[in-house]
C-alpha cells in the first residue's frame, strides 16, 4: 500500500509540477472556454484526455511501444498550439448554440482531444518508465500513477471552470475576450517551446 501511494503522489506531482508546465498549458487551453454550466462539455473532453494518455502511458510502460523521445517532446507544445488555435477561430457563437441547447460538444473536438491524449501519455510515459527502473510488477505502480494524474488534472480542470465562472458570469467579461487573451498567451508559450524542441 505504502509503493502504490507513493505513485500516486508521483503523478500528482508530475501534472501539477509547474516547471514542467505543458500539460498544465494543454488542460488549461482545452478548458478554458468553458464555465461551470457546461460541466457536460468538460466531462467529455477531459474523459478523452484520459482515456488517451492512459492507453499510451499503459502501453510505453509496459514495453509494447516505443516512440523517440525528442519527437514526443516537440508534438506536445504542438497540441497545445493546434488546441490554441481551434479556440482563437472557433466561432463564440456555437458555443453559446450548444450551451442553449444542452447540446454536448462536438465530435471532432471529443477525437481530437483523445489523439492528443495518447501523445501526452507518450510524455508521461517517459518520466514513469525512469521511476520505475526494473521493478517487475508494473501494473500497480502504473495504476497509482495514473490515478495521481488524474487527481492532478482534476485539480487544474476545477481551478479553470471556477476562474472562467467567475470572470465571464461574475466579472461580466465577455467570454470571447476571456478565450482569446487565454488562448493567445498559452499559443505564444507553446510556439517558443516548440521552437526550443525542434
Amino acid at each position: 500500500m505504502e509503493e502504490f501511494s507513493i505513485y500516486l503522489q508521483l503523478g500528482l506531482e508530475h501534472i501539477l509540477d509547474v516547471r514542467g508546465y505543458d500539460h498544465i498549458l494543454f488542460v488549461l487551453v482545452l478548458c478554458c472556454r468553458y464555465v461551470w454550466k457546461d460541466w457536460r462539455n468538460i466531462l467529455l473532453l477531459v474523459t478523452a484526455f484520459t482515456l488517451g494518455h492512459s492507453i499510451t502511458l499503459a502501453l510505453a510502460a509496459l514495453k509494447m511501444v516505443q516512440v523517440n523521445s525528442g519527437l514526443i517532446e516537440f508534438l506536445i507544445p504542438v497540441t497545445i498550439l493546434l488546441t490554441a488555435l481551434t479556440n482563437i477561430f472557433k466561432r463564440e457563437e456555437r458555443v453559446a448554440k450548444n450551451r442553449k441547447s444542452g447540446k454536448i460538444g462536438d465530435l471532432a473536438l471529443f477525437m481530437l482531444t483523445l489523439i492528443f491524449g495518447l501523445i501526452h501519455g507518450l510524455g508521461f510515459s517517459n518520466y514513469l518508465q525512469s521511476l520505475l527502473g526494473k521493478e517487475q510488477n508494473l501494473w500497480k505502480p502504473l495504476l497509482a500513477f495514473n490515478i495521481g494524474l488524474e487527481l492532478g488534472q482534476l485539480v487544474i480542470v476545477l481551478l479553470v471552470t471556477i476562474l472562467s465562472t467567475l470572470l465571464v458570469r461574475g466579472l461580466q467579461v465577455k467570454q470571447r475576450d476571456w478565450i482569446f487573451f487565454i488562448s493567445s498567451a498559452v499559443f505564444g508559450i507553446a510556439f517558443i517551446m516548440a521552437l526550443e524542441r525542434i
